[in-house]
């Protein structure tokens, strides 16, 4: 065989190989793809009032099960600090221990879910529905998407350790970093351990604020519990206990989820 006979065999033996990986690839691709339909991608709330551990939990539940994590208060205190006028009004709402309404609720998540990538496999919702028509009008976001809640997961706590646990909460606003003066204090007295930069005190963690928050947050999410509890979705768990079995609970309701729904 002459040389370039041979160089032109070699060059179509390399083509037919890199289809070949090409073509193996893809599969590869549709496989994975395959292997998570929608029924097996988590989609769950955590119900709970403030303080009761969503805010630890849910960036666990993000990072374990690939979902986004959509929490109401980081969204309006996103809008608070751009001082948009959505972040203007939600301040005073939220600083004088109301709940902000249900439309602008709605329409902040909807956006998330058509708009955010990281909601396509899924996600957990922190801080909504907190209201019936909340509740209602995410039934029927998902319904026109072909989709459904896996779970309800209500953390359970007595106020008056929420209480306890929120007034003496800190917090580093450039991270989320939480601290607690008795529980969990920082190295150093208002200051965040790893940047060095002060931590704060948010302006409705005091006990007036809280009393009134938790007194609106029974009266208007109760009936939301129910609301779910009447469709098989509703899981209560002890959130007095520590955070690390507060997890081991959780992550056993949702693979027991799982195993249901394969």
């Amino acid at each position: 065989m002459a040389p370039s006979d041979e160089l032109e065999y070699l060059k179509s033996l390399v083509a037919q190989l890199n289809d070949k990986i090409h073509a193996l690839e893809e599969k590869a691709k549709a496989a994975v793809s395959a292997s998570k339909t929608p029924a097996q991608q988590l989609r769950t709330i955590l119900i709970g009032p403030p303080g009761a551990g969503k805010g630890t939990q849910a960036p666990r539940i993000r990072d374990e099960f690939c979902v986004c994590h959509l929490a109401t208060g980081d969204l309006l205190r996103e809008q608070i600090t751009k001082q948009t006028e959505l972040g203007k009004m939600a301040k005073k709402i939220m600083d004088a221990g109301e709940l902000v309404s249900d439309e602008v609720m709605v329409n902040m998540i909807k956006d998330q879910l058509e708009n955010n990538k990281a909601c396509k496999n899924g996600f957990v919702l922190d801080g909504f529905p907190r209201t019936i028509p909340q509740a209602e009008k995410l039934d029927a976001m998902l319904g026109s998407r072909g989709e459904k809640l896996d779970s309800v997961v209500e953390l359970v706590i007595p106020d008056q350790l929420l209480i306890s646990r929120i007034t003496g909460r800190l917090i580093h606003p450039g991270s989320g970093r939480t601290y607690h003066k008795e529980f969990q204090p920082p190295r150093k007295p208002m200051t965040d351990d790893v940047t060095g930069e002060p931590l704060i005190q948010r302006s409705d963690d005091n006990v007036a604020t809280l009393t009134k928050r938790l007194t609106t947050y029974h009266k208007q999410t109760g009936p939301v519990v129910d609301y779910y509890k009447n469709k098989g979705l509703w899981v209560g768990l002890d959130a007095a206990q520590s955070p690390n079995l507060v997890w081991e609970n959780l992550r056993k309701v949702f693979q027991q989820g799982s195993a249901k729904s394969s």
